[in-house]
């Protein structure tokens, strides 16, 4: 009679644990997986271009970080948000302008980085926007306080123009080609 009893035992062990796994099946076919979303960060760098102002520099620190979120969203389809910083080098110096946090659907329904930036008011100090600039002869760009000496027109030739001329740059000719001697 022990050895019945132990049969028992055993199969109700084995039919218990045996009966967990459809179960389990069961379950995890009629829930839906957790998917696991992340946000993706990106860190943007540009130049200054010269003569460019600050407002200029913006637009283009806005369209890049646009560009930025848009192609953040279409590669990766789990990306749930966007944090971007776009900083900008002037002379040496780096600054952040621009942080763009924006959520997929946030930027489905206004795809604007305006909108959804947030600007440093800092930034144009620290770039040194309306300061001009010499290099002194050590090389390193320097302040200085002076603005840049303008062109007076002559009284006395009447051919020189006072309207500003727009001349495209022009590329230096090529230096000719030199045989070499025997």
């Amino acid at each position: 009679m022990p050895f019945i009893g132990k049969k028992i035992r055993k199969g109700s062990a084995v039919f218990l644990l045996s009966s967990g796994f459809p179960f389990w099946l069961a379950t995890e076919a009629i829930t839906p997986q957790v998917v696991q979303a992340y946000t993706a960060r990106v860190d943007l760098s540009i130049d200054r271009l010269a003569e460019e102002n600050y407002e200029t520099l913006l637009r283009r620190a806005e369209a890049a970080a646009r560009s930025a979120a848009q192609r953040s969203f279409d590669q990766d389809i789990l990306v749930t948000d966007v944090s971007i910083v776009v900083s900008v080098q002037n002379y040496g110096t780096v600054a952040p302008v621009l942080a763009l946090d924006v959520s997929r659907p946030q930027w489905r329904t206004r795809p604007d980085p305006q909108r959804w930036a947030t600007y440093f008011k800092t930034a144009r100090s620290l770039l040194f926007f309306g300061q001009n600039f010499t290099t002194p002869s050590s090389g390193q760009p320097g302040i200085t306080n002076t603005p840049p000496a303008t062109p007076q027109p002559s009284a006395v030739d009447p051919s020189v123009r006072t309207e500003p001329i727009n001349v495209p740059p022009q590329t230096a000719p090529a230096a000719p080609a030199t045989q070499p001697t025997k």
